[in-house]
């Protein structure tokens, strides 16, 4: 009877912490949540590409994409690159590579991004400097937070709104950028998405 008991007492706490978290604390989802959710960035001209063939270092580049929407790298001339996402430049080039290499297995990452729009992540509110910063490969909440300056004294930092475009419709993530910020607290970083908008809200007294 004492078992049940305590076995009922654990339980009981343990609904009530779970209710407690969803209700109050203000934690965003984990960065390969977040980032799954995003369209696949499509490429612009201007935009810096790594093209990775496995086994293959002599052939693995980085490289502009041209003002025409192309690029070259050894073996292949003019790969188009514009208006296509990168894993679809990875199996054009792994199409192109077939006579020379067998069986190659080509990864590309967007290393910088010059273009505009979707190409950009923006912050604003109660940052120091609301600003855009250009998207790049692995740019998370961090990065863009120490490019803005980081919070005003008067930002609610841990009620900031991670807007992301899904599916042609807006999403919305809670994201703790005072924990981040001003505690150091690192599970409360994730990974961006090209066209993200961070919102930070003034705080009330």
């Amino acid at each position: 009877m004492l078992r049940l008991w305590v076995v009922a007492a654990f339980a009981a706490l343990g609904l009530s912490g779970c209710a407690f978290w969803l209700d109050k604390a203000p934690v965003g989802p984990k960065a390969p949540e977040v980032y799954s959710s995003a369209p696949e960035y499509i490429i612009g001209p201007g935009d810096s590409l790594q093209v990775f063939v496995w086994r293959s270092a002599e052939l693995s580049v980085t490289v502009p994409v041209r003002p025409d929407g192309r690029f070259s790298m050894p073996l292949l001339q003019d790969v188009q690159a514009a208006g296509r996402s990168p894993s679809e430049v990875a199996d054009a080039v792994e199409e192109g590579l077939k006579g020379f290499v067998r069986e190659p297995v080509v990864t590309v990452i967007v290393q910088n991004v010059l273009g505009t729009g979707q190409g950009k992540v923006s912050v604003v509110g109660e940052a120091v400097t609301p600003r855009s910063v250009p998207y790049r490969a692995g740019l998370t909440l961090l990065d863009v937070m120490i490019e803005a300056g980081g919070l005003t004294q008067f930002a609610n930092g841990n009620d900031a709104r991670l807007m992301r475009m899904s599916g042609g419709r807006t999403k919305e993530f809670r994201i703790r950028v005072a924990d981040l910020m001003k505690d150091g607290d690192t599970s409360a970083n994730v990974e961006l998405a090209p066209g993200d908008v961070i919102r930070i809200p003034e705080r009330w007294f």
